[in-house]
């Protein structure tokens, strides 16, 4: 992705560490907020006008299974309607194929909300200091593990090393987000939203699928009961539908997903209309573009 900033020309520099580092950090050490946006930045994919002008901006953060199709649809309709999208690749960097994710984190086995929490806070950073991004009006939207991830970093005080597997968390970081959609999270053990109260509440949208077979539906509307400590008027809706009813490529067995393309439009809708009351309308019909410099239509 191409930038226009950087911090060597007077942007802010990431927060220093607070703390001082425990032996576990010692034997492997953890990145900064800076250092682990140097990683995800070359996979970031953009959309959007194709202007410098400061626009609110939504950073969509793709399921356990990776990037997949429904992602740049959700993107593409975003950046239509005329603000930036970023869609931030927690696994291309890392070197982690679809399969390998599949397996290791679609089981649970590794990378939980919690350590994936660093790329979102990282990614906000990162980008907040575009020049073509208005930093005061940020969205992130989440699906089911990305969803995950930036619920457990809203439980997160974010003032001492460790916290998001960063060195130097600051919630400082997180000024500029205005609002959250987060699209069937998971709710299950190990999902921090589960046992502790949201620091930070941003204007919240919730999509529990009712056939979800990941999260019982009772475990999904449990964990939107942090944020309402907050916002006790957070959206939700319920979707008739299964987990990833929005993504296609699951139609039959032997997945239990099943791909639903009217509560796909619905979602969409829903999402945008969600957007244009937390982010204030952008002006609208603007050529928008992906990373690379390759100009679509609007």
């Amino acid at each position: 992705m191409n930038f226009i900033w950087g911090r060597d020309n007077g942007e802010p520099a990431a927060p220093a560490a607070a703390a001082k580092p425990r032996l576990a950090e010692m034997l492997w050490p953890l990145d900064t907020v800076a250092k682990r946006w140097d990683m995800l930045a070359p996979s970031v994919q953009a959309f959007g006008p194709r202007d410098e002008e400061p626009r609110p901006a939504v950073l969509l953060f793709h399921g356990c299974a990776g990037v997949r199709p429904h992602i740049d649809t959700y993107a593409r309709a975003v950046a239509a309607a005329g603000y930036r999208a970023f869609i931030i690749d927690s696994y291309e960097p890392r070197g982690w194929s679809q399969a390998y994710a599949t397996t290791f984190v679609c089981s649970g086995a590794m990378f939980w909300g919690r350590e994936r929490a660093g790329d979102v806070l990282a990614a906000v950073w990162g980008l907040s200091q575009d020049p073509g991004v208005d930093a005061s009006r940020i969205c992130l939207a989440g699906w089911s593990h990305g969803s995950w991830s930036i619920m457990d970093l809203m439980t997160m005080p974010l003032e001492r090393s460790g916290e998001a597997s960063l060195a130097d968390p600051s919630p400082d970081c997180l000024a500029g987000v205005k609002s959250l959609f987060l699209l069937y999270p998971y709710g299950g053990p190990g999902a921090l939203s589960r046992s502790r109260p949201w620091v930070r509440a941003p204007e919240t949208f919730g999509v529990v699928a009712e056939k979800d077979h990941l999260t019982a539906q009772a475990d999904a509307l449990r964990i939107f009961d942090a944020p309402r400590q907050h916002h006790p008027a957070v959206d939700v809706w319920i979707a008739p539908g299964t987990h990833a009813f929005d993504a296609p490529g699951h139609e039959g067995f032997p997945s239990p997903m099943r791909y639903d393309p009217e509560l796909a439009e619905g979602c969409l809708d829903r999402f945008l209309g969600f957007l244009r009351r937390t982010l204030d309308p952008p002006a609208m019909g603007f050529a928008w573009q992906r990373s690379g410099g390759e100009a679509l239509d609007a």
